[in-house]
């Protein structure tokens, strides 16, 4: 039985998916209600991951052979403005996840992202060193080091970048969709083109992560989507993709966005180890399109 925890978010969604698919007996949980119409009750637990009572219940009363973590904070700007709460949900729960996942011998896995790197080098694997710039980020460092450096070695890391994808009554967009709505409408974008970035199509990661699962595999993996692009360039080809007028859409830079979070400017990843380990085929952009 596979726990996955923030089943309501985009990846958590995606999982239940897969999962549902291939038969795979699995608990969703998240905090609040179940909002995705397409995980039965009966496969959903709610669950607090800053409450040890909360994580007790649920771990015992299920007993998961594999954890799947995707639950944080992931707004990077109120990161940076509430940082004890990132750290809380973050690196605390991280923590309290981890350790009832040792107590019943499952395997553990943590999402992680890109903004690990400070993204001065691109295309970065596995043994690149993190150094992040922003409270986010150093917050997932914190959190895969605390298990990492774990006497307990049945655990994975999966790092990913920009994720993308629909899913059911979902809290916030993400850089694709809301693209593909904005410029069906005709609306005036200014977009940053001084940001790399290799956009992840949810199913692909979704698939991803039940595989390291299913092969048992531990250890640190880079998944995320083929190509590396600017931000500009991404949007200009939902624009093509779709025969979306490009008028209304302008550069800008990063400075000119005064955002609270330093983002780190072009990361991407090489893809040998996922691609050798666990035959990982992302999908490009444009395949991904037309699903959408």
């Amino acid at each position: 039985m596979i726990l996955i925890t923030g089943s309501n978010g985009l990846l958590g969604q995606k999982l239940v998916k897969h999962l549902s698919k291939k038969n795979i007996p699995f608990i969703a949980t998240s905090k609040g209600l179940n909002r995705n119409p397409d995980c039965i009750d009966a496969s959903y637990s709610t669950m607090d991951i800053c409450s040890p009572d909360d994580i007790k219940s649920v771990f015992n009363r299920f007993i998961p052979t594999h954890v799947i973590h995707t639950a944080a904070m992931t707004n990077v700007d109120e990161c940076e403005e509430f940082p004890l709460e990132c750290e809380k949900l973050n690196v605390e729960a991280t923590q309290l996840l981890f350790e009832a996942a040792q107590k019943i011998g499952a395997h553990f896995q943590l999402l992680s992202t890109d903004f690990v790197f400070d993204g001065l080098k691109g295309n970065y694997s596995e043994t690149d060193t993190p150094n992040p710039v922003s409270v986010y980020a150093r917050s997932k460092v914190a959190a895969e080091k605390l298990v990492a450096t774990s006497r307990y070695l049945n655990y994975s890391i999966v790092r990913t970048i920009i994720l993308y994808g629909t899913a059911n009554n979902l809290s916030r967009s993400n850089i694709v969709c809301w693209a593909k709505e904005a410029l069906s409408k005709g609306q005036p974008l200014s977009i940053i083109d001084d940001q790399f970035r290799a956009p992840t199509w949810a199913d692909d990661l979704a698939w991803a992560c039940i595989r390291i699962c299913s092969l048992n595999k531990i250890g640190l993996y880079h998944i995320s989507g083929p190509e590396t692009m600017s931000i500009y360039d991404l949007v200009l080809r939902i624009a093509k993709f779709y025969s979306f007028s490009t008028d209304f859409l302008t550069k800008t830079d990063s400075l000119s966005l005064n955002q609270k979070a330093k983002r780190p400017p072009k990361t991407g990843f090489d893809l040998q180890k996922a691609q050798s380990e666990l035959s990982y085929k992302p999908k490009t952009l444009e395949e991904t399109l037309k699903d959408i």
